[in-house]
């Protein structure tokens, strides 16, 4: 179990913030509890909480804005609640900075230890994310591209990088194993330690490291697709970025590049 923590739980329905309040607060957890989105975004930038758990569909603010403006100066972590099932909607939630989601109906069991799970990973704790190279600073050949997992940073030619828990879990981990290539489903297990789960969360944390870390992201040279197999971080020395900090190119355009997303094609 992990150390006790504040958790925000953002939801207009009062029955689940109350099964999650007894669940939670049972792990140890302090919890602190808002009804609608704008409320639940003041809370998120005042109560200091190291989790959120945010329903998608809020009154005032839905959740994905509340998780939009969350994101343009935090990078709590944020557990995504949704009861739409579509793949399609539960990836716009991790395109919009989640860390993860649960669909509901949802085990209040299985979500607390999901709560539990995210926070040991955002403490640098998780087992998985170091993947072998705990304590050690990760970087390509060239050393542009590094990660400590001490203090949990990421820099691409000496500015820190604005990264999510998972996507500095995942870069962590593709640096640590350079060369090397992983399906969709190792990567799932060996950095966040599911074993089960929609793989199209790989896809979304790969595209948005793109978006941050490419030179080009709609031509990745840095993390690679390799057809029907998966990804691999090439450790070579790509030519300077055109933006260090920003880059949505790729976003949109992905799907349509060689080498650029291991879903459309033959997914592994």
């Amino acid at each position: 179990m992990s150390a006790k923590s504040r958790v925000l739980v953002v939801d207009d329905d009062e029955t689940v913030r109350e099964v999650l309040r007894r669940y939670l607060t049972r792990d140890g957890h302090d919890v602190i509890e808002a009804g609608d989105g704008v409320t639940g975004l003041n809370l998120a930038r005042s109560a200091g909480p190291d989790l959120v758990v945010l329903d998608l569909m809020l009154p005032g603010m839905d959740g994905l804005d509340v998780c939009r403006e969350l994101r343009r100066s935090s990078t709590v972590p944020v557990i995504m609640l949704t009861a739409l099932g579509e793949e399609s909607d539960r990836v716009v939630g991790l395109e919009y900075g989640a860390d993860d989601y649960v669909v509901k109906p949802f085990s209040p069991r299985e979500l607390a230890l999901r709560v539990g799970r995210v926070l040991d990973r955002s403490r640098g704790a998780g087992q998985a994310a170091a993947a072998g190279a705990a304590g050690t600073v990760a970087a390509t050949a060239d050393g542009a591209l590094s990660t400590d997992p001490i203090s949990r940073t990421a820099r691409l030619d000496g500015a820190e990088l604005a990264l999510t828990g998972r996507e500095f879990d995942l870069l962590h981990f593709l640096l640590g194993h350079p060369g090397q290539v992983f399906s969709r489903a190792e990567l799932m297990e060996r950095v966040w330690g599911w074993s089960f789960g929609d793989q199209s969360t790989v896809t979304v944390h790969v595209r948005r490291l793109r978006e941050k870390v490419e030179p080009d992201p709609a031509r990745p040279s840095r993390i690679v697709t390799v057809w029907g197999v998966g990804y691999r971080l090439d450790p070579g020395a790509p030519g300077p970025r055109a933006d260090a900090t920003s880059g949505t190119a790729g976003a949109d355009t992905e799907h349509r590049t060689a080498g650029s997303d291991a879903d459309h094609g033959s997914a592994p």
